[in-house]
């Protein structure tokens, strides 16, 4: 019988449990060790649960901004028809049962699934150990809740830490009234005033969630715009979207302090203004779980910001130990957590792998409407990073669009000017997640505006809009060509 290689992976989010469905798979011996459960942060505290709140309020938006408009009579029980009464209301406790116990239910589907493949799951935290014995292998110190530990021999060793919401020293939530977005699903009932510190991705989410679930919400932003990294034309039509249903958005504010005063918030500006609300979310980014388990002792370089170095097939600076998903800084998004982790495992284990391609990345952010975003964008075409084209068609004009009473959003697309190839896309409309996947497999396989434009959609249609925009980057490209 031939040896077996062993693969020990610290932390059990989608950079560790992909990793490991990959690793036995091909036949290594693997042993994943998790403290929380499998699925990690995505699953438990953070994707899953947060998107599958968001599911309800955008049944509550939908309800809310559209029905009068298509039509839609409904008897409320009101007798005054100029009453503000809302049609629909939301049980908060029951949301949040529901969330917890989605999020649970998938741990427990890729726990089924990661020890049907082979994989060991041990509960647990894992410690590397500062020496590489001479035959290369490392060792893993799991340290059980009981006290208890057991040590792992290891030929390879991937970290999959991840991250936790990072903290202010004058605004430590409590759980009860100041809270982190991991504490959100604990409330029983709707936050009547909402205050969201952080405009960036989380923040907007949920700034946007509770104001559709009918919580009354001030989003403070220490920037210009909402979504400072998104493409710049999205964050207007967020804003926009935002302030017409009625969020009071803060912006160029930063939150100095945050502290309860019985069962108020106030939360003090850095220009000394004071707001106060029923609730305060901190969404103000994360920090990676990269202390305390071994890393600098055993070799592996962390960044400034603690995150691990790592290069496009996830090697850190030690020999045999690899790193994957949010603990890297990479890109905080599961679908890319998951490749770091697979590519990690093809490496060590002698398959062919490609590096890891940021530039073929889609991503989405939540709110109402959606943005999604693929390849290169705007900043990148502003900064000269790229030679591209873009035009942006807004879907008011799309017919799909108007029978749906869809108002805001638009298809943008970047292509090169010479050749035309689509090197990157933006979809602002409900449901951008699912309508970015096209232009994703342009940008993957170097299609071009002609390919996309002369490909049959359905009429009437949201994807549309795609080719329609493709059709006139064509024009103009034949145009400027002529």
């Amino acid at each position: 019988m031939g040896y077996v290689t062993r693969i020990v992976i610290i932390g059990g989010g989608p950079g560790g449990y992909e990793a490991a469905l990959v690793a036995a798979q091909l036949g290594a011996e693997v042993t994943v060790v998790d403290r929380d459960g499998l699925g990690g942060a995505s699953v438990l505290t953070d994707c899953v649960p947060s998107k599958t709140l968001i599911a309800t309020a955008e049944v509550m938006t939908n309800f809310d901004s559209s029905y009068e408009e298509l039509g839609i009579i409904v008897e409320d029980g009101t007798p005054d028809p100029d009453s503000p009464a809302r049609v629909v209301g939301v049980d908060l406790g029951k949301v949040n049962r529901r969330v917890k116990r989605l999020a649970l239910a998938q741990s427990h589907d890729i726990t089924a699934s990661v020890t049907r493949g082979g994989a060991r799951v041990m509960r647990g935290r894992g410690r590397l150990e500062p020496h590489q014995a001479p035959d290369g292998s490392r060792e893993v110190v799991v340290r059980a809740a009981d006290g208890s530990e057991e040590r792992l021999t290891a030929d390879a060793v991937l970290i999959a830490t991840g991250g936790k919401p990072r903290e202010l020293p004058d605004a430590r939530p409590d759980g009860e009234r100041i809270l982190n977005w991991t504490q959100v699903y604990d409330l029983e009932e709707q936050p009547e005033e909402l205050i969201v510190v952080g405009s960036g991705v989380t923040g907007a989410e949920f700034a946007g969630a509770y104001q559709a679930l009918g919580s009354r919400v001030t989003l403070v932003s220490s920037r210009d715009r909402v979504l400072p990294g998104e493409d710049p034309d999205a964050a207007v039509v967020l804003e926009d979207v935002f302030r017409r249903r009625g969020m009071n958005v803060m912006s160029r504010s930063r939150a100095a302090s945050v502290k309860r005063v019985g069962d108020r918030v106030e939360v003090t500006l850095s220009d000394g203004r004071v707001i106060t609300g029923s609730h305060c979310l901190m969404a103000v980014g994360a920090v990676p779980n990269t202390s305390g388990i071994g890393l600098e002792e055993a070799g592996v370089a962390l960044r400034d910001s603690g995150h691990i170095r790592t290069d496009r097939v996830s090697r850190t600076t030690a020999p045999g130990v690899y790193a994957a998903g949010d603990c890297t800084g990479v890109f905080a998004l599961a679908s890319v957590a998951a490749m770091q982790g697979r590519i990690a495992m093809y490496h060590f284990l002698g398959e062919t792998v490609a590096p890891l391609d940021l530039k073929t990345v889609s991503a989405n952010v939540f709110t109402d409407p959606e943005i999604a975003t693929v390849g290169y964008s705007q900043a990148d075409v502003d900064a000269g990073r790229i030679d591209a084209r873009a035009v942006k068609l807004p879907l008011l004009r799309n017919p799909r669009a108007k029978m749906q009473g869809i108002r805001d959003g638009f298809v943008k697309l970047f292509c090169r000017p010479g050749t035309g190839i689509v090197v990157g896309g933006v979809v602002v409309a409900p449901r951008a997640s699912e309508l970015i996947h096209p232009i994703s497999i342009a940008v993957d396989n170097n299609l071009t505006v002609e390919q996309i434009a002369n490909t049959f959609t359905v009429y009437p249609s949201l994807s549309g809009s795609i080719a329609e925009v493709a059709r006139q980057l064509q024009t103009r490209k034949t145009a400027e060509g002529s």
